[in-house]
């Protein structure tokens, strides 16, 4: 059987990626393989998609001539990968390895070979996922086009220079950390304040949902709505006004900057 797309590593990124193409991405199971090295794992792969083929080792032929793979492995053993893949003839590559150039990545393929490198989030586990991706030194508008089609199953996609994807792990691969840190703060705050951890949680959980579909649907700035929700001299101008004292927006720039240099650290 020969498939359209290869996905290398079926763990929670990749295992995502064939869920979203085979749900919301218009492919069927027999339009695409998984090679994972975890029998337990493949067998799990296989289970949820019928038809899907899964396997543990690369073979010549698996995808088609005009078809490409995703990298979603650990950057320890991408280029390693990316030799297999080319091996079996593969020559355009979806990389969401993290820290790992496009560079790096084309010196492991056949000359000529595309690598497109991407940085997803962890929403794309619920198909609400933010992707940045960026071209290597062969890839062309089609092969961009490509990546969005292929990403654009788990979420939204946007494109930028490979230079700037370390500020995108800083800011959007890692920010749904710091939003799950301030909904933690939020539920024991309500806890504090008389509330129990259940009706907590939910009013956290439902007030972070609310206020990105605000910002998403509006299209309006953040300041704005902040604006619009703050009366004069009322309970959210006294939140604000602790939240400002204790310098919580300079912690979060400090913190996607502190992210930033790590990221740029893990690429050398």
């Amino acid at each position: 059987m020969t498939a359209s797309l290869l996905v290398v590593g079926g763990g929670r990124m990749g295992g995502a990626l064939v869920a979203g193409l085979i749900g919301r991405g218009g492919y069927e199971p027999r339009d695409l393989a998984v090679m994972d090295p975890e029998s337990a794992r493949r067998a799990e792969l296989a289970d949820a998609h019928p038809g899907l083929e899964v396997v543990g080792t690369l073979r010549e032929g698996i995808v088609t001539e005009d078809g490409g793979a995703v990298l979603a492995v650990k950057p320890d053993v991408a280029e390693v990968a990316c030799r297999g893949l080319g091996a079996v003839g593969i020559r355009r590559v979806l990389s969401v390895v993290a820290g790992v150039a496009a560079g790096r990545l084309e010196a492991c393929l056949p000359d000529g070979a595309v690598v497109v490198r991407a940085m997803p989030n962890t929403p794309a586990l619920v198909g609400a996922g933010t992707t940045a991706i960026a071209g290597g030194s062969n890839a062309r508008a089609a092969d961009l086009s490509w990546a969005e089609t292929v990403l654009g199953a788990v979420g939204t996609v946007v494109r930028v220079p490979e230079r700037h994807l370390d500020a995108v792990t800083a800011l959007s691969g890692a920010g749904p950390a710091y939003v799950f840190l301030m909904v933690e703060a939020l539920v024991e705050a309500g806890v504090l304040s008389g509330l129990s951890r259940e009706l907590s949680t939910t009013l956290a959980v439902g007030t972070v949902r609310g206020a990105g579909l605000l910002l998403a649907e509006t299209g309006e700035r953040p300041d704005v709505l902040r604006a619009d929700v703050t009366s004069p001299g009322g309970a959210t101008a006294a939140g604000l006004r602790a939240l400002e004292a204790r310098a919580t927006r300079s912690a979060f720039i400090e913190a996607v900057l502190a992210a930033l240099e790590r990221s740029r650290s893990l690429g050398l």
